[in-house]
């Protein structure tokens, strides 16, 4: 269940976007353009957009170095999730992440599940951190962009989300690189 506590005050995310394709320019990524618009109405932040080729290390390197990036919260990619051997964004994601949310990519093929039924199978959309930085990768059809925002993502990136979000624990994400 889903409650929003108007009671609290909206905070901002920086989100990155990352479409990974061998095929698309950035002028025809409707997938990013998707989150992009998304993820302004809902009064974040666009803090980075590039396009990259189906390229591991690449991809690795680009979600490095955002994470690094101080002025960047979240990272989205788009695209590289599926089961073709030039679909490489979840082992890229899995390159950089410090601890996986596992249950991301269970909830976004339940959502999927509703709209696609079993071919739902085919996506590999996960999630996970990496130096205080959310990543998220999903598949590249402006459709699972849509339900992924829609239904998982503009929640848990809303500070006024009941009972819990991701955006409360932000300051946390990084707390076991503090000096005791």
């Amino acid at each position: 269940m889903t409650k929003i506590d108007q009671t609290r005050p909206f905070i901002p995310c920086r989100i990155a976007v990352l479409a990974v394709s061998d095929t698309r320019t950035l002028a025809e990524d409707k997938s990013g353009d998707v989150l992009v618009q998304r993820l302004t109405d809902a009064g974040h932040t666009l803090a980075a957009r590039h396009i990259l080729r189906d390229d591991r290390d690449a991809i690795a390197d680009q979600l490095r170095d955002w994470c690094a990036n101080p002025e960047i919260d979240v990272i989205l990619s788009t695209g590289g999730t599926g089961l073709t051997g030039r679909d490489v964004t979840v082992e890229a994601h899995r390159d950089v992440y410090e601890k996986e949310i596992d249950s991301f990519g269970t909830v976004f093929t339940h959502v999927s599940m509703a709209k696609i039924g079993t071919s739902a199978v085919q996506s590999r959309a996960t999630g996970g951190v990496a130096n205080g930085t959310y990543l998220f990768a999903l598949p590249g059809s402006s459709g699972a962009c849509k339900d992924a925002w829609d239904e998982i993502l503009a929640y848990q990136l809303d500070y006024r989300h009941r009972p819990c979000n991701f955006v409360e624990i932000m300051p946390r994400l990084d707390e076991h690189k503090r000096r005791k």
